[in-house]
Order: C-alpha cells, then sequence, then structure tokens
C-alpha cells in the first residue's frame, strides 16, 4: 500500500482545531458543570491529512459513572465539524487528571480561584 504525501494547508488545520475546540466545549461531565475542555480531559487531538481525527482523552476518575458514554459524545462532537471525515477517542489514564490541568475559566466556574 502506498502512502501519498500530502498535507493539510496551514488555514484549514486551524479551522478545523478551531470547530474542534468549539464542539468539545459542548460536551459536559454531567456531575461538573464545565465542558470536557475547560476541565482539561482532552489530552491530544490529531488530525490526519484525510481529516481523521484522533483523540486522546481522560477522566476525573476512572470510576466516572460515564466513562462508558463520554468517548462517544466526544466522537460525536468531532464529527460535527464541517470536513472531518471520522473521529476516535482513546481513553488514557497516564498521567492521571488533577485539577490543574482545569482551566482558569473552569475554576472560576467552581469556585476555586
Amino acid at each position: 500500500m502506498t502512502e501519498t504525501e500530502t498535507t493539510l494547508p496551514k488555514a484549514e488545520l486551524d479551522r478545523l482545531t478551531d470547530e474542534l475546540i468549539a464542539q468539545f466545549k459542548t460536551v459536559f461531565d454531567p456531575e461538573i458543570p464545565v465542558d470536557v475542555y475547560e476541565l482539561g480531559l482532552i489530552y491530544k487531538v490529531d488530525v490526519d491529512d484525510n481529516r481523521h481525527v484522533d483523540i486522546e482523552m481522560t477522566l476525573t476518575a476512572p470510576g466516572c459513572p460515564v466513562a462508558g458514554e463520554m468517548p462517544g459524545w466526544v466522537e460525536e462532537a468531532a464529527l460535527r465539524v464541517e470536513g472531518v471525515t471520522s473521529a476516535k477517542v482513546n481513553l488514557v489514564f497516564d498521567p492521571p487528571w488533577t485539577p490543574a490541568r482545569m482551566s482558569d475559566e473552569a475554576k472560576l466556574e467552581l469556585n476555586m480561584l
């Protein structure tokens, strides 16, 4: 199988990145009134030349009640971005999530500042 060496234009990658972040901000942990992006649960996002999105994310706790559902919610959010062809979430627990990963916006929302 031959792999074509093509790259997405920077403007297109920037647009996809901005829209992916906007969509991740629509997914909330049901136990915490803050979205998964601001909580710092999204560790890594890769977009390949075919516009497939690989997402590494974690949960606030390994025993999170929505552990089975939240990756699907994040995949669905990614698929709402125009041009994204597919998405796959990989749940990781290393490094473990801590409140230090939260954005200032999330900390403010939770009265932690």
